[in-house]
């Protein structure tokens, strides 16, 4: 177990190491600590930090049970996790997201123990808490201690959780608010609103449904059902209703008027229902002061009825012994995750590498949801997944990593996006409380289904709808649903500016970033090239033109501090809009300016498919190199990037997706010392076992998979079967891939120093054979397993001399 102020691992957990895990020899998670990224540049602010969830979840579960917290720093607020270093605590709920930027989304199904009947149940100003000490968390496992004097203990299953509150003597309360979320502070136009919602008390047991809509996707109505229960019958239980005076466009709500006095029920009415005025519910639970301290409650929730959420506390948390549950927990995560990838763990290990390895295994595979079994929408035989939050983020290295070591759960996501297609006509681009929304860039679900095809990823997928989905995106411009915060087109789903890259083969200034949603629905249009080489040949020369359109906004004239050649935004008519134009700025790099996320700079690099004719446009591979070197000396960013940027002052800004892979684009020089150097040093400077150790939103774990990658000496092109070389962090890695077989990476480097020195790579064999590429294929070790052997020292050498990584979607257009 981990605490907030001092990382170390407990007694407590030292026992649990020894009582669990029957199916897994090593306990690696006694290695994660669930506090990394927590906090960002300012003390005790989740501002410009990871974003991050901390509390009891299994993998890819429903559920992930934690506090929600209030900061009173209004202005640098970010709430999306519920749990904030030093916020005020405002319940513990059933659902939260991960690492996500944006609007807050769930934070749904709430308890809050009191020691006292607040003046109004309504506001939870009138009893929000501090919290004193230091947090503690592992995984499976969280806990607290309010400055009310209430400890709160809790743990996570798949579609329920427990929760365990220490009450000081005295009298004992739990509050349950039914209309309880995570308020957004910054950003009324993608905040939450609860709808509508009831309670049912019968003794120890309440039940019901709360509907909430909002949050980052801009979502329609949500509805989930829950079942609670505690271990001992209240002496008192009392439900309550009041007005609803949040801001509620599109439906009834007291406008305009403060928050009002709840209205008890009698001991005789146990039931409310928020009725067509959206009126706000719960219930309060009480226990005397003869009672005994300790108070459990189990909860379950469903999409489907209030039936199936009983039914889930019940045979996924059958026992009040709270251990138990953190014992499940701790041994699934085990044996489907963290076995996955093996590393020595003995007195030779680097401690903190361990850490940052299973931590972030640990963090990437929190979201999206399994949701099997539980679509509310349709009826369908194919799983369903949620929380794909986002596609845009994750696309680039995440969904790689699943592909190899979660064959399964990464099949069922992508059989999930098509179904999605099947039923609501589009793929999704980010999808969250069942519901669509929003696109940041393209149609980014393509190059996750085309990542899985090129790689050989078949199962149960139908790829001719598969295909199909992917068509869909490519030709039919969706309507717009004037969504903020940009209403010029839409971005529930869909590419939005589909209408100019069809017509004019750029996406212009007609439209909002109109440079890089150009790049990424270039990419989109290969990742179609690739699928229809199997399932529509015919189509594969259509597609991969489209996907040179990039190019058509590469304005070679355009100059920036020494450097010639750039992405420049371009008119519908074919002129630049290129006066008074800096490639290093991007006035915000939000929805409404000419990129998103990163600078035309950055964006300059990003194009997996056709690096062949990036380096040409940049002046060659020395110029290029010269531009690469550029972007990682500090100080020479120009823009201001708000939280997305917090402490980074170069170009290169590895907390933003855009910039995943440029690190190692060196590799298509051959110069792989460099990309080895700079990789290195980027994960060494903004990655570390700290609060503060992920360099901005954790983004669902697409950070988390880019520093796996970097320690395991490997780095994915995707929509490509190919994987860079790099140099790894451990001596002895053995990672199960394909479900049964196991790819073994080694280096003769220091087993303790490799993460900082000694690590530039001499030679490589792959498979017993001497390796002349700084890259590989797929089916080298991927499918069958096999063996990488990394040679490294102290100095840095062009060990490669064969060919460069291939540039499959390498196009010549005149322009």
């Amino acid at each position: 177990m981990h605490s907030l102020s001092k990382f170390i691992l407990s007694p407590a957990l030292l026992l649990l190491a020894v009582l669990s895990t029957a199916s897994a020899q090593i306990d690696y998670s006694k290695y994660v600590n669930p506090f990394i990224g927590g906090e960002g540049p300012y003390d005790g602010l989740a501002y410009g930090g990871g974003d991050i969830f901390v509390g009891g979840a299994v993998p890819f579960g429903v559920v992930k049970m934690g506090i929600d917290t209030y900061e009173e720093n209004v202005t640098l607020s970010v709430l999306n996790g519920g749990w904030t270093p030093k916020g005020l605590v405002t319940g513990i709920s059933m659902m939260h997201e991960h690492g996500t930027g944006g609007g807050p989304k769930y934070g749904i199904v709430a308890q809050m123990p009191l020691t006292t009947i607040p003046p109004n149940v309504l506001d939870n100003t009138t009893y929000w808490q501090r919290r004193v000490g230091d947090d503690t968390a592992s995984v499976g496992y969280y806990k607290t201690k309010l400055e009310n004097g209430v400890g709160v203990e809790l743990s996570g299953a798949r579609h329920s959780g427990i929760v365990q509150y220490s009450f000081p003597d005295g009298e004992k309360h739990v509050l349950v608010d039914v209309s309880h979320y995570i308020p957004s502070l910054n950003d009324g136009t993608t905040g939450q609103i609860f709808l509508a919602g009831e309670i049912n008390v019968d003794g120890a047991q309440y039940t019901g449904y709360t509907t909430t809509r909002g949050g980052f996707t801009l979502g329609a109505p949500f509805t989930v059902y829950f079942c609670g229960e505690f271990d001992s019958e209240p002496e008192q239980a009392r439900t309550f209703r009041g007005r609803n005076t949040d801001p509620n466009p599109g439906y009834h709500s007291f406008s305009g008027e403060p928050i009002g006095q709840a209205t008890f029920s009698s001991n005789a009415t146990l039931r409310e229902k928020s009725g067509p005025l959206s009126d706000r519910i719960g219930a309060v639970f009480s226990w005397g002061p003869d009672a005994p301290t300790e108070v459990r409650s189990r909860i379950g929730i469903s999409m489907i009825s209030a039936e199936k959420a009983c039914k889930f506390k019940d045979d996924e948390i059958p026992s009040w012994d709270l251990s138990k549950t953190v014992s499940a927990a701790v041994d699934e995560w085990n044996k489907d995750v963290f076995s996955r990838i093996q590393v020595p763990v003995d007195e030779s290990a680097n401690q903190t590498n361990l850490v940052l390895l299973y931590s972030s295994l640990y963090m990437m595979h929190l979201m999206p949801s399994d949701r099997t079994g539980e679509n509310p929408l349709w009826e369908s035989d194919e799983p369903s997944w949620d929380d794909f939050y986002a596609l845009w983020d994750t696309f680039r290295c995440t969904v790689s990593l699943l592909h190899l070591i979660q064959p399964d759960a990464y099949e069922g996501q992508v059989r999930s996006l098509i179904d999605i297609w099947r039923y609501e006509g589009y793929m999704p681009d980010a999808r969250s409380g069942n519901f669509n929304g929003i696109s940041q860039g393209g149609s980014n679900a393509d190059n996750v289904l085309a990542d899985a095809y090129v790689k050989g990823l078949r199962g149960g997928i139908n790829w001719t709808a598969g295909y199909q989905a992917m068509l869909k995106d490519a030709e039919v411009t969706p309507p717009n649903t004037y969504g903020l915060p940009d209403i010029s087109a839409s971005i529930k789903e869909g590419r939005g500016a589909l209408d100019d890259w069809k017509n004019l083969g750029y996406v212009s200034t007609d439209n909002t970033r109109c440079i890089s949603r150009s790049v990424e629905y270039a990419l989109n249009d290969y990742a179609l090239s690739v699928v229809a080489a199997g399932e529509a040949p015919q189509d594969v020369q259509k597609y991969l033109q489209r996907s040179a359109g990039w190019q058509k906004t590469w304005n070679p004239d355009t100059e920036s501090v020494g450097f010639k050649g750039f992405l420049t935004p371009r008119n519908s008519n074919g002129t630049w809009d290129d006066q008074d134009y800096n490639p290093a700025k991007c006035d915000g790099c939000g929805w409404t300016s000419i990129t998103y996320e990163a600078t035309p700079w950055e964006y300059s690099f990003t194009v997996p498919h056709d690096m062949m004719s990036i380096i040409s446009f940049m002046g060659g591979a020395a110029e290029f190199e010269r531009r690469l070197d550029y972007i990682f000396l500090p100080n020479t960013s120009q823009a201001d990037l708000g939280a997305n940027a917090a402490g980074i002052t170069s170009i290169m800004n590895i907390g933003n997706e855009p910039d995943f892979a440029t690190p190692y684009h060196y590799n298509y020089v051959n110069k792989q010392h460099k990309s080895v150097n700079q990789s290195r040093s980027l994960a060494n400077q903004y990655f570390d076992d700290t609060v503060r150790g992920i360099p901005g939103n954790s983004d669902s774990g697409a950070l988390n998979s880019w520093l796996i990658w970097q320690m395991l000496g490997l780095y994915p092109i995707v929509t490509q079967p190919v994987y860079l070389l790099e140099s790894p962090w451990f001596s002895d890695i053995n990672i199960t891939v394909n479900g049964n077989a196991t790819l073994r990476i080694t280096s003769d480097g220091d087993a303790n120093s490799l993460g900082h020195s000694a690590y530039y790579v001499q030679s490589v064999k792959i498979n017993g054979k001497e390796w002349d590429k700084n890259w590989f294929n797929h089916e080298d070790v991927m499918v069958h397993g096999g063996t990488i052997e990394f040679s490294v020292g102290e100095n840095p050498v062009v060990w490669e001399t064969g060919d460069l990584p291939p540039s499959p979607g390498h196009v010549e257009m005149k322009l």
